[in-house]
């Protein structure tokens, strides 16, 4: 993958613990901005709540959640630049695509001019012209996420964060829309953590990975890193290399 200019914000999570039950997480792991950042690990590991604690879904019993300059940690989710595509894509049934995209704009949809031509031009960017109108059972399921997406963009925060949005779609379509979040990524310079099972999509769009194993990254760094005869010893196995 092209390495990105230099822009974006860096997130980063300083020696942040937290627990569940009698899982506990230890994440001290910084993310570099303006990049795709793949999060892989088997299932369990801590990739959701990486990103939830990043999101402020759920807080650390200790540390830091930095995101540029900021400490957020004591944030709530909708004071932190952040927006998240979860696998479900979060859509409200009874409203159409071009106010579910005008949710990211105004949670009472009391949108200015500005605001309607944002959702057009959302719209249009991720393959939906012509279908605002639509309400979400109306839409395939790529169809769904893509509003998961325009809605992203009208919101315009500087963090993407994806949990597994894809793994529902075929290898087609999810090849889609992964070439999606690429373009989109280098057209706003978003940093993007990127949670997934699939190696291939990691390394299709990704510019670096973490590996987090038993609750705590084992492995980061440039995604070519992770993959041949060379690669962490915790990412060859999981993937099956020996």
């Amino acid at each position: 993958m092209t390495q990105p200019a230099a822009s974006g914000v860096e997130v980063r999570l300083d020696k942040v613990a937290f627990s569940y039950g009698e899982t506990a997480f230890a994440f001290d792991v910084t993310f570099r901005p303006g990049c795709i950042t793949a999060i892989m690990g088997p299932s369990g590991s801590g990739k959701s709540t990486l990103l939830n604690l990043v999101a402020g879904f759920e807080m650390p019993q200790s540390g830091r959640v930095l995101i540029g300059a900021r400490d957020v940690t004591g944030d709530p989710p909708a004071s932190r630049p952040v927006s998240m595509v979860f696998q479900e894509n979060n859509l409200f049934a009874h409203l159409s695509a071009e106010q579910n995209v005008g949710l990211g704009r105004s949670p009472s949809l009391r949108l200015t001019d500005a605001d309607r031509a944002a959702v057009a031009q959302a719209l249009e960017r991720t393959g939906l012209s012509g279908k605002g109108r639509r309400l979400p059972r109306e839409l395939s399921g790529g169809e769904r996420q893509r509003v998961a997406l325009a809605r992203v963009l009208v919101r315009e925060r500087p963090v993407l964060l994806l949990d597994e949005p894809f793994a529902s779609l075929g290898p087609a379509l999810r090849e889609d829309m992964l070439d999606l979040v690429a373009g989109l990524q280098a057209e706003r310079n978003m940093t993007v953590l990127f949670v997934t099972h699939q190696p291939e999509d990691a390394r299709r769009i990704s510019h670096d990975m973490t590996f987090i194993e038993a609750g705590k990254p084992v492995a980061s760094g440039p995604i070519g890193d992770f993959f041949g005869e060379a690669g962490p010893e915790a990412f060859r196995r999981y993937i099956g290399f020996s």
